[in-house]
């Protein structure tokens, strides 16, 4: 019976310690906003590396598997949206016979599907 006592209150002791412990996507997460960090500083861009600073401080204080899956649903749903756009315009464009508007379309389609790719990819490198 004391055993178990005092499992359990080593167990109730633990628990903000394990609660405290990143997930390995939002550590993930964090190593590339900390290496943007990096190639924003070398670049000077100084109003980059406050907004990325932001969502390190962000990313630190309320990440969690559940808040990136939200995340990554609403970025594929946007993305998904795009890419209907894009094939529309680009359907448009190749009614009306113009060249140059079809060939920018089909660029501006591919940009739309690489994003929608992107946001596709799992969580974890």
């Amino acid at each position: 019976m004391k055993q178990l006592i005092l499992a359990s209150l080593l167990a109730l002791a633990a628990a903000p310690l394990l609660a405290q412990q990143p997930s390995a996507a939002c550590e993930a997460q964090r190593a590339r906003i900390e290496a943007q960090i990096s190639r924003a500083q070398a670049a000077g861009n100084s109003q980059e590396v406050a907004g990325l600073k932001k969502a390190l401080r962000a990313n630190q204080a309320h990440c969690s598997d559940a808040s990136l899956a939200a995340e990554r649903e609403r970025d594929i749903q946007k993305a998904t949206k795009k890419v209907a756009k894009r094939e529309k315009d680009l359907a448009e464009a190749q009614r009306k016979g113009d060249p140059d508007k079809i060939a920018q379309r089909q660029r501006r389609l591919d940009e739309a599907r690489q994003a929608l790719t992107e946001a596709q990819k799992p969580l974890l490198p």
